[in-house]
């Protein structure tokens, strides 16, 4: 029986790009081991691996296929020996993190993710700077963020807490979930559609297997439980996609519990910021001494946390940021896209057809 690639996300976008290479087939990442890969395609699962050429061509970690990826493939059946990856298809959103040790390559975690539910736990580690962190991540991915307060029943104030996330989770919504019941789990059966991709990221210990555990509707993920810290246990060890029976698709990551901002929309997860600095005296105001900053007005007036905005500096800086504003960061990342050979010519290019997007030419 053959499998319908629209179940797998395949949609038209992907198919333009797909039909300028004519004699491959299309396959999407399930898992990957080392230097293997668990494809799904028309005929079913095959493993796979890259060609010499792909090897030869890449110039980074990033270039190699990822969980999540749709590739080009030889050949939809692996009887006569892998099937060999030519190309892979452009992502609509990446996770990517620096690579472990003291190299400065970093490696795309998972792909093509239309909603990522950012897990954190309502116990003793809570932390709203976490939460900004992974929201800015996340906007910046082009997965749309879901905030999921996890393990409401060991929460004294729930309501406080929610206050709390409301005023960072500009534009993400807010589903809270129990460790005992499956209060919440059904808020999130609202997100999973067929052809449709989710995953799951945040600190370990939050619930994440659990939550996808009541997903698949067995217990075939290990789940730990709390540490005598109340901090969590990690369990998932690898990345996969797991099809669920209701339809979609489910992506397992392992727990990060401090995932180092590559690339981060700020413009999205401190918007409220964004306004303020709108009306200051100067466009280029760093918002520290200059005069009439409404920054620090909002501040003083309570209008805007002091720690909120020290977040917003510190992240700004881990992404190599610091000192600049909304503008300023985005040609700074297109910048970064299309470094390079003809990258000048490119980014402006690529700059040039956001703006027609932004005014609907």
């Amino acid at each position: 029986m053959k499998i319908d690639l629209e179940k797998l996300g395949f949609n038209n976008i992907f198919l333009t790009e797909a039909n300028l290479y004519p004699d491959f087939y299309v396959g999407r990442v399930f898992s990957q081991h080392k230097n293997m890969y668990k494809i799904m395609c028309e005929n079913g699962e095959i493993t796979a691996e890259v060609s010499g050429k792909f090897r030869f061509d890449v110039s980074s970690l990033i270039d190699y296929p990822s969980v999540g990826d749709f590739v080009m493939i030889d050949r939809t059946t692996d009887t006569e020996g892998n099937a060999i990856i030519h190309h892979v298809l452009s992502r609509k959103s990446a996770f990517i993190r620096k690579t472990a040790g003291t190299s400065n390559d970093s490696q795309v975690i998972a792909s093509n993710i239309d909603t990522v539910f950012i897990c954190m736990s309502l116990n003793n580690d809570f932390n709203l700077r976490r939460i900004e962190r992974y929201l800015s991540i996340s906007w910046d991915s082009g997965a749309t963020p879901v905030v999921v307060l996890t393990k409401s029943d060991l929460c004294d104030d729930i309501d406080e807490r929610l206050n709390e996330v409301n005023s960072v989770a500009i534009g993400a919504d807010i589903v809270i979930t129990s460790s005992f019941n499956q209060e919440g789990y059904v808020q999130i059966l609202d997100y999973v559609e067929e052809g449709k991709t989710i995953a799951f990221i945040g600190s370990s210990g939050v619930g994440k297997s659990t939550l996808i555990n009541c997903l698949i509707e067995d217990r075939s993920i290990k789940t730990g439980g709390l540490r005598n810290d109340d901090k969590g246990r990690h369990t998932t060890t690898k990345r996969e996609i797991i099809m669920l029976e209701q339809g979609g698709m489910v992506i397992d990551t392992p727990g990060m519990r401090e995932i180092g901002i590559e690339s981060a929309d700020f413009s999205k997860s401190f918007s409220d910021i964004d306004g303020f600095a709108m009306m200051c005296k100067f466009n280029d105001c760093s918002h520290n001494n200059e005069p009439n900053c409404a920054v620090q007005k909002a501040i003083k007036d309570g209008s805007l946390s002091l720690d909120r905005f020290l977040s917003y500096q510190k992240l700004k800086k881990e992404a190599g940021y610091d000192g600049l504003n909304s503008r300023q960061i985005e040609h700074a990342k297109i910048n970064e896209m299309f470094k390079g050979v003809g990258g000048v010519k490119n980014a402006r290019k690529f700059a040039k057809e956001q703006n027609a997007k932004k005014h609907g030419n």
